[in-house]
């Protein structure tokens, strides 16, 4: 599914995802290398046409790996120990973006709106297929882990019982429709 979808059909959950992803400037991206192993790099997301749009270095390792094998697993930067910002999960297929028309409006976009300018025909463009959204975040002081997950729409909090450990999933209704 497009984000434009995940704004649609669950727009709290998408507002929390474009706050984790989106507005920090920089998220993680895993891909797979040719032998399997995961591969984590940094990566500036931008949002155009409804689109969750990844850019890479012309010739990365990493956009190789995506070109290779789609497979991905998009995720928000974790600033500290407490989890209260929660941490946000995409995961899904990275589908290239070969249309230059896309690649010229993506590049006049970012120029104006993050101050520096991709060379037309010279980045790797992925468009996020979003295929299941998860956030976790952790109340620090009692321990409670809650967990909304879409598709399917699943919302649950799991009551801390020590330091590392949590219960049982309980119903908790917070992001989705």
């Amino acid at each position: 599914m497009r984000w434009s979808e995940l704004e649609q059909r669950q727009p709290r959950l998408a507002a929390k995802a474009r706050e984790r992803l989106v507005e920090p400037g920089v998220l993680l991206v895993v891909s797979l290398r040719r032998d399997g192993t995961p591969r984590l790099s940094p990566v500036e997301p931008y949002i155009m046409d409804g689109r969750l749009l990844l850019s890479m270095l012309w010739g990365s390792q990493k956009a190789r790996d995506l070109e290779r094998d789609p497979r991905v697993l998009v995720h928000g930067i974790v600033t500290g120990p407490e989890g209260g910002d929660g941490e946000l999960k995409v995961r899904g297929r990275a589908v290239v973006v070969s249309d230059r028309d896309i690649e010229a409006r993506y590049a006049a976009a970012v120029s104006e709106d993050l101050g520096w300018s991709p060379e037309v025909g010279r980045f790797h463009l992925f468009d996020v297929d979003l295929e299941h959204v998860a956030f976790v975040r952790y109340d620090h002081e009692s321990g409670d882990q809650y967990v909304t997950t879409w598709p399917p729409g699943e919302e649950f909090v799991r009551r801390g019982t020590t330091a590392t450990s949590v219960g049982e999933p309980q119903p908790f209704h917070e992001l989705l429709v």
